[in-house]
């Protein structure tokens, strides 16, 4: 589903976010990303999202290698990923149905189906008596889990998620946490970058670690419910 094969990724001027990262995740696996800030995960992030480009090596998503991608195929390999921001990037002037359903009308699908999966989506994360609202009538765990309808409205068999709880306290932080879990469930591939390592380990799940933009540690989900609390 999503691989990173002897991946390296240099800016101008010579600095190295990433390299040889190798990384299998498969088809509905979760695992967590973390480090220290300016350890990489950003970046990887956005190699999967086709918004950087590997220096070196393959990156290949669904199935697709894409550095051999070329950039006006981009947005059809987005739309096979949600993406979720740690601020949310909500539209204030746009009701929580209008924000969710951005991406269904930009793909161009008829009303009833917008609105049939906008609720959905909506009704998943326990906010479809929110439909109506505008953004900043909501609280800030409410403001984020509006993101997460909006990225999973599209059905996409990704979801990935930049520091999400960087901004709750740590109840809203577990719930969110819960909710990706849900997804995961249900067949959904999730990579989330996170530094809370306590919350992280307490979900059980695989934990990959950067360094220096180096892949220093692999942790399976095994060995995290091994180590106990």
């Amino acid at each position: 589903m999503i691989t990173f094969e002897h991946v390296s990724k240099r800016y101008p001027g010579g600095v190295t976010a990433l390299q040889d990262v190798n990384i299998e995740l498969a088809a509905g696996e979760m695992a967590f990303l973390t480090g220290h800030s300016g350890a990489g995960k950003s970046t990887l992030l956005r190699l999967v999202l086709m918004l950087e480009r590997a220096s070196r090596g393959q990156v290949v998503v669904n199935g697709r290698n894409l550095g051999k991608t070329p950039a006006r195929r981009a947005p059809q390999v987005r739309r096979g990923i949600g993406m979720i921001f740690q601020d949310h990037k909500l539209l204030s002037d746009k009701t929580v149905f209008d924000n969710v359903s951005l991406p269904l009308m930009i793909a161009g699908l008829r009303y009833p189906d917008i609105r049939k999966r906008v609720r959905a989506a909506l009704d998943k994360v326990g906010l479809l008596s929110k439909e109506k609202s505008w953004p900043l009538t909501l609280s800030g765990g409410e403001q984020q889990r509006v993101g997460i309808a909006r990225a999973i409205v599209g059905m996409p068999p990704i979801l990935l998620a930049d520091e999400p709880t960087g901004n709750l306290d740590p109840d809203l932080s577990q719930d969110l946490f819960n909710l990706f879990l849900q997804l995961n469930r249900q067949g959904v591939t999730v990579l989330i970058a996170s530094h809370d390592l306590a919350l992280i380990r307490s979900m059980g799940q695989r934990v990959l670690v950067l360094s220096g933009g180096r892949l220093v540690d692999d942790i399976s989900a095994a060995e995290i419910r091994g180590a106990g609390p």
